[in-house]
C-alpha cells in the first residue's frame, strides 16, 4: 500500500523506499550521544557525514528527552537548534525535520530551513504546533506518549492514543498527506511494553499513514541483549530489519551508514523498489 507525504510541496511516495532519518542531537545530555555535537562545527560536520553515508532526513534535537533530563527553556532550544539548521542548510540540501513539541521552537526552526516536525508529544503538549506545520505546509510526526503509563489492553490503548492526535492534527486543519506516526518506543512503557509494541507494530498500518520507527540504542535493546549504549548499533539494525518487514517507512537511528546497508536489502526482500 502506497503511503504518501507533502515535503517541499512535492507529494513523495514513501513506499518505494524506507527512509533513514538521522539523529543530530544538539545537547549535553542527551542519552547516546549527548555533548558529541553540541558545537555548530561539529554538528555541520555530523551533518554532512550522515549525507555521504546516504542519510534521507536529518532530525536536529535541541533538548535530551531520556529519563531524568532537564528541560529546556523555549530561548535556550531554539538557541541550540537554530544557528545549526541554517548552517546545515547552507551545505547540504537533505531534508531537515526538528525533533521538538513546543510550536516557538517548531516555528523558529522551519523558518530556519527545517522541512517536517518531529512531536515526541503527538501533538498533546503544544497542539499550536499543528497550527504551525498548517501555516507552513510541513509534515508533523505523531508519537505516541502519555503522562500516565498504565494500559489497560496494550495495543488497543496505544492505538486509540494516536487516533487522539490524529484527531488533533485534523481539527487543526492537517491534511492525510501531513502527518506521520510513531509507535513510541521508549516512551511511557515498561521494557516489556515497549517489547511488545514493537512486535506488534503491523497494528499501525490499520490507520493508513506512513510509520516512523524509533528504537535506536534505546533500552528495549538493552532489555533484550544486555548491551550498553555504544554496543547496540547491530540490534538496532535487528529492528530496522523487522521494521521494513512490518510497514515502517522511515527508520529513526544514530547510525546511518549501517541501517541504510541494511535497508538495501531489505527494500529488495520485502519488494520495495524505486522504480
Amino acid at each position: 500500500m502506497s503511503r504518501y507525504i507533502r515535503l517541499r510541496k512535492e507529494r513523495i511516495n514513501l513506499s518505494k523506499k524506507t527512509w533513514v532519518m538521522g539523529i543530530l542531537n544538539v545537547t549535553p545530555d542527551s542519552f547516546s550521544d549527548g555533548g558529541k555535537y553540541n558545537s555548530l562545527e561539529r554538528a555541520v560536520e555530523q551533518a554532512k557525514k550522515m549525507v555521504d553515508q546516504g542519510v534521507d532526513i536529518i532530525d536536529v534535537g535541541g533538548e535530551s528527552t531520556r529519563p531524568g533530563c532537564t528541560p529546556v527553556s523555549v530561548e535556550e532550544e531554539i538557541a541550540r537548534v537554530v544557528p545549526v539548521i541554517k548552517a546545515i542548510r547552507q551545505v547540504v540540501d537533505t531534508y531537515i525535520s526538528i525533533d521538538t513539541f513546543k510550536s516557538e521552537t517548531a516555528e523558529a526552526a522551519i523558518l530556519a530551513g527545517a522541512d517536517m516536525v518531529n512531536d515526541i508529544w503527538g501533538l498533546k503538549h503544544d497542539p499550536r504546533i499543528a497550527d504551525v506545520c498548517k501555516k507552513h505546509d510541513v509534515p508533523v510526526v505523531i508519537m505516541h506518549n502519555r503522562k500516565q503509563a498504565e494500559y489497560k489492553e496494550l495495543i488497543a490503548d496505544v492505538k486509540r492514543d494516536l487516533i487522539e492526535s490524529i484527531e488533533i492534527a485534523k481539527s487543526r486543519g492537517l491534511d492525510d498527506e501531513l502527518i506521520i506516526l510513531d509507535p513510541g518506543i521508549g516512551f511511557q512503557k515498561t521494557k516489556p511494553e515497549n517489547l511488545a509494541v514493537l512486535k506488534e507494530m503491523a497494528f499501525l498500518q490499520t490507520l493508513n499513514y506512513p510509520v516512523l520507527l524509533g528504537t535506536s540504542r534505546k533500552s528495549v535493546i538493552y532489555y533484550a541483549t544486555h548491551r550498553p549504549v555504544d554496543e547496540r548499533d547491530e540490534a538496532t539494525a535487528a529492528t530496522t530489519c523487522f521494521g521494513v518487514m512490518h510497514g515502517a517507512n522511515i527508520v529513526r537511528v544514530h547510525n546511518v551508514e549501517m541501517n541504510k546497508r541494511v535497508i538495501e536489502m531489505m527494500d529488495v526482500l520485502v519488494g520495495k523498489g524505486e522504480g
